[in-house]
């Protein structure tokens, strides 16, 4: 599925432009049952808020959108998607840790701080998961779309996983007593067109400019972990989908919660 070169660029510097997975039309559709989603049409996601909780800045999450709509349920086993992310990371068996739709509408969408996304999960090890972010829109510079750090997954582990940022310049302002001397932030822009995805590492850096546009910023993002995933809480730390959480500390993650999408060097079928 993947090119050699592919998967070289991708462990070099952490994240992969793939191309179009979804045709305009599915797109479309897509973004439409998110915002049914979102305006309370349809119930049973995980969660819906305002992540920054400001009215002028704001960036509308959605965690498991596939427990509300079946289908982003049938998006999770995308057939293309899911090779591609057991290819990255190398695994035989890959699961679905959570999805989430990050919104930001016209004008108002707020910006995405700087952040690695491994640290927010402190209930699951090693970090060895990859998230697939495919634009139910046009994602641009100008309406807000992600921005990488290459290299960055190498760097490890960031205070957290909060790198802070220029609120001005939109730039990491991370705190350089925390890096390894000779360590380079250098941040790109990363747009999407409708329908295409881009692949990033669970250490790597990103963030996102506010959408002051009169076109809206949607996405789906799914986050694929491999089969080997433990579940490991930290101590005195909790995760929103972990009550969905079967197993024992120590133990593979597995179960309902969190479907297994590809296993025997296959996809899995999409449940209808």
């Amino acid at each position: 599925m993947l090119t050699s070169n592919q998967l070289s660029e991708f462990r070099e510097i952490g994240f992969l432009h793939v191309g179009r997975v979804m045709s305009d039309d599915e797109a479309d559709t897509l973004c439409r049952r998110m915002h049914a989603v979102a305006d309370g049409q349809q119930e049973g996601a995980e969660a819906v808020r305002n992540l920054n909780g400001d009215q002028e800045n704001i960036v509308v999450q959605i965690v498991n959108i596939w427990q509300a709509d079946p289908l982003f349920r049938q998006h999770l086993y995308h057939p293309e998607i899911t090779a591609m992310a057991a290819e990255l990371m190398q695994a035989g068996t890959v699961r679905v840790w959570h999805d989430q739709v990050q919104y930001k509408p016209p004008r108002t969408g707020g910006p995405t701080y700087w952040h690695q996304d491994h640290p927010y999960w402190p209930v699951i090890q090693p970090a060895d998961l990859v998230s697939c972010w495919v634009a139910l829109d046009d994602a641009d510079e100008e309406n807000g779309c992600m921005w990488m750090v290459p290299h960055s997954h190498h760097f490890g582990p960031y205070c957290g996983g909060t790198i802070g940022t220029n609120t001005t310049t939109w730039m990491p302002a991370p705190d350089q007593e925390s890096l390894s001397s000779g360590l380079e932030v250098n941040a790109v822009p990363c747009p999407v067109r409708k329908g295409h995805a881009l692949f990033h590492h669970c250490l790597t850096w990103h963030g996102a400019r506010p959408n002051r546009t009169e076109r809206g910023r949607p996405a789906i993002a799914v986050h694929y972990m491999p089969g080997w995933t433990r579940y490991e809480k930290e101590p005195g730390k909790a995760h929103l989908v972990e009550h969905h959480i079967t197993v024992k500390p120590g133990e593979i993650l597995q179960g309902e919660g969190f479907p297994t999408v590809w296993e025997n060097g296959k996809p899995c079928p999409s449940p209808r």
